[in-house]
């Protein structure tokens, strides 16, 4: 069993041009909780951290641009704020991304610890080019 001391993080990057929105949430969030690696452990943060690129290039099958709605509470009576995806897309290219990512996370302390190895860019700079991520492709992992 893997626990805190034991971990080796990796950095990881991952191009999201062209890509369907859940396929790549799905393998995000499996690099990112750790699930790929052998030393899984459910309790501990195994993840690495993923820098996913040109997120504002991901694109929804079918109408879903158009017909998937994203609500938002501000915690007020009558506060829901519903959204369409495309108009989430252009004010907050990332946020589809990361909502998608989010929701197949755990909701614990560990899932929100998980998510902050998360790193979504809308064009293809990022701020990590020191960490110097490793380029990974989504068909490679099964």
């Amino acid at each position: 069993m893997a626990n805190k001391a034991t971990v080796t993080k990796e950095w990881l990057l991952v191009d999201a041009e062209n890509e369907t929105l859940g396929r790549l949430a799905s393998m995000v969030a499996m690099l990112v909780r750790g699930k790929h690696k052998p030393t899984f452990t459910a309790h501990v943060d195994t993840g690495d951290h993923v820098v996913v690129i040109n997120a504002d290039k991901v694109r929804l099958t079918g109408s879903k641009m158009e017909d998937k709605e994203y609500q938002r509470f501000s915690g007020y009576p009558g506060g829901r704020t519903v959204e369409v995806a495309h108009k989430l897309h252009r004010r907050k290219p990332t946020a589809l991304v990361e909502i998608a990512v989010r929701g197949m996370l755990p909701k614990t302390r560990l899932g929100r610890a998980q998510f902050t190895n998360l790193h979504v860019v809308a064009g293809t700079e990022h701020k990590h080019g020191a960490q110097s991520p490793r380029k990974i492709d989504l068909n490679s992992i099964k």
